[in-house]
């Protein structure tokens, strides 16, 4: 396979050319790009070369030697993107777009010839899938980056949904939150990590956007470095799981934001034990137990349009926005377009 590219309508940079992935010596590659590109938008994620190839190991929808486009100038690394796609359960097939560019080169039409690239070849992965099936490109920002803002609505793209990070001191006090009668918290174990993962797809069936995962993505989840069932709090009703707060420390990100959080994250309660305060009790223990463990703040997402009133129930803990997050949606095709 050729490795150079050809990106239409680039911005004239003296140097500029474009090529495919070339296999895992790219990983230092995209750490780079991806930790310049995250500075400047001050966005504290500190992804590594071992974090990048545990995500290349477990793809799923994705061909990188296809679907990943770098960027160079003078053959320095200055940009890359990687396209995907998954399936909403409710029929809805949606084709991922995401790019990394360094400030030096930002403003100079590059972002848009990529992301122009990105939808092309989204198009070409779609033209052999079913007809019947709706398509969408979809991409996502900040608040806090208005370059992308700005390009992905000049591109077309509205603005689907809205998340936001929440954070909590976790100095400050907690009210009480019994766990109901009958359920009893503790451990889950390694013969009992599959059944946490299907309660929790279970009940994230409920959310907006969600698509089926796979084995793979499984295989994933439970090799991370964030994969840390012993910082789990579960609700179990004899053998079943009733709710769960999937917490994790990052510690690599900790030492690089200088703050020492707990991850709150994946709140789930199955539906038949919802409306009983379930979900409040285990995350005040999770908040409790990241307190024990000298954490200064917890952390945690939430889609503002949550059918469950979850960023409610986490304002009434104490979490605050920090940031949000815009998921952004334009159809595959132009009109008269698709084939």
């Amino acid at each position: 396979m050729t490795i150079e590219i050809h990106v239409p309508d680039a911005p004239t940079i003296e140097g500029l050319t474009f090529r495919r992935f070339r296999g895992a010596e790219d990983h230092a590659v995209m750490v780079e790009i991806m930790a310049a590109s995250n500075e400047a938008d001050r966005l504290n994620y500190n992804e590594s070369v071992e974090d990048v190839a545990h995500v290349f190991a477990h793809l799923t929808h994705c061909d990188p030697y296809r679907d990943v486009l770098f960027a160079e100038v003078r053959r320095e690394p200055v940009a890359y993107s990687r396209v995907f796609w998954k399936d909403e359960e409710a029929g809805l097939r949606f084709y991922v777009s995401i790019g990394f560019v360094i400030p030096r080169f930002r403003r100079r039409g590059l972002g848009a010839a990529i992301l122009r690239w990105n939808e092309a070849r989204a198009r070409l992965v779609a033209a052999d899938h079913p007809e019947n099936v709706e398509k969408v490109h979809h991409v996502w920002t900040t608040d806090g980056e208005p370059g992308a803002i700005a390009l992905f609505d000049s591109s077309g793209y509205r603005v689907a949904r809205t998340m936001v990070e929440m954070t909590r001191p976790t100095a400050l006090p907690l009210p009480p939150a019994a766990v109901p009668e009958r359920l009893v918290v503790r451990r889950a174990l390694p013969s009992e990590y599959r059944a946490v993962w299907d309660a929790w797809e279970e009940a994230y069936r409920d959310h907006w956007g969600f698509a089926p995962r796979t084995d793979e993505d499984y295989a994933r989840w439970t090799t991370s470095r964030l994969f840390q069932p012993e910082l789990w709090q579960i609700a179990w009703d004899d053998d079943e799981v009733a709710g769960m707060v999937l917490n994790y420390v990052d510690e690599r990100r900790n030492e690089a934001i200088g703050v020492r959080r707990g991850y709150t994250q994946n709140v789930f309660v199955r539906r038949r034990w919802r409306r009983r305060g379930l979900a409040r009790a285990l995350l005040t223990r999770s908040i409790e137990r990241f307190r024990e463990m000298g954490m200064e703040e917890t952390y945690l997402g939430v889609d503002t349009e949550s059918p469950t009133g979850a960023d409610r129930l986490y304002g009434s803990l104490g979490y605050s926005t920090a940031r949000k997050h815009l998921v952004y949606r334009k159809p595959l095709w132009s009109a008269g377009e698709e084939p």
